[in-house]
């Protein structure tokens, strides 16, 4: 998981403001119950922002697969034991650009389209949530400076 990470983030840092810097990202896992990559990009993904390392856009991150012959974003554990086709998608949302998509076994690409918007879209409706949060965040940060 950590080379896909450092995969997803080098396509969304801009690394070329700060030739000579090292970045390092650590994430501890304490609980999982599936989607345990997308939890940690979108976890990363604040923790980068917060601080204050320039970013092409957020990245966000969503696991989607096909159960019983639907197309299912941000699977559980359960579905994700379940055996079907499995992928992670890391987006950059307003670009619309893939930072990560990998899958852990095959589909047919009949259903591939289907399960990616699936993801596509849940990594969409992450940003907009994550965005809210990160505005309102900065909001009460000014305040409280009186800025």
């Amino acid at each position: 998981m950590g080379l896909q990470l450092r995969q997803t983030f080098e396509a969304a840092i801009l690394t070329q403001l700060h030739p000579r810097s090292q970045i390092d990202i650590y994430v501890q896992v304490l609980q999982a119950d599936g989607g345990t990559y997308a939890a940690c990009v979108n976890a990363a993904t604040l923790a980068v922002l917060d601080a204050g390392i320039p970013m092409r856009d957020f990245v966000c991150a969503c696991s989607a697969g096909f159960v019983d012959g639907t197309a299912l974003a941000d699977l559980s554990h359960v579905e994700e034991a379940a055996g079907g086709p499995q992928l992670a998608l890391a987006l950059l949302p307003a670009s619309g650009q893939i930072a990560l998509l990998e899958m852990d076994a095959r589909l047919h690409e009949d259903h591939l389209e289907r399960v990616l918007e699936a993801a596509a879209r849940a990594a969409r409706d992450v940003h907009t949530l994550l965005d809210r949060v990160v505005r309102q965040h900065v909001r009460e940060a000014s305040i409280l400076l009186g800025d």
